[in-house]
């Protein structure tokens, strides 16, 4: 009966990832399924229950990303793999920078020198950007105070652009360069 009970609970719409996670390891725990029986029996496919509990393996605060819905699944799949001190920086950086799953597979990927999946060798993160340009664009934007894009050209040079919404917000930009300018020197 409560084997019967956590398969109709499991197929629920409204669960959260790491709640569904949760509840295959207790199918596999309590009553020793596989995971292509719990597949089979929810109508999964095997390779989403072997996800879906690798959730479980993620630090602690990642983990409360997921509920909070800050972080989706896939997101989190992607950290699964990672030292969770890295981890936990890349998934700040993946919310503040709104990174797609993608992009954030690639931005793993690169963070432990491995090549990014379904992308061709050197393929970078967002927009073939580095984990370093993602970084450096953080720091400089926090540091202005309004959302910065950095594009290296294979020759070297580039630009940035500075994204503002309103025009109080480039007033703060422009007071921040110029009456702070050696903050933004390395």
């Amino acid at each position: 009966v409560l084997e019967i009970g956590l398969i109709e609970h499991l197929q629920r719409e409204d669960l959260n990832p790491l709640d569904e996670a949760e509840g295959y390891k207790r199918l596999a725990d309590e009553f020793g399924h596989t995971q292509e029986k719990i597949a089979e029996t929810l109508g999964k496919s095997r390779s989403h229950v072997a996800n879906m509990l690798r959730l479980l393996n993620l630090p602690e605060k990642i983990r409360m990303l997921v509920k909070k819905s800050s972080l989706t699944a896939g997101h989190a799949r992607a950290l699964a793999a990672m030292e969770p001190e890295s981890a936990e920086r890349l998934a700040e950086l993946i919310i503040e920078k709104g990174l797609s799953v993608r992009d954030a597979e690639a931005l793993a990927a690169a963070n432990s020198g491995r090549p990014a999946r379904g992308k061709k060798k050197g393929a970078g993160a967002k927009g073939g950007k580095d984990v370093d340009t993602l970084a450096l664009e953080e720091e400089v934007g926090n540091a202005i105070g309004a959302k910065v894009s950095i594009d290296m050209k294979p020759g070297g040079d580039g630009s940035m652009t500075i994204t503002f919404k309103t025009l109080d917000q480039l007033d703060e930009v422009l007071h921040r360069l110029s009456h702070n300018p050696g903050r933004l020197k390395g």
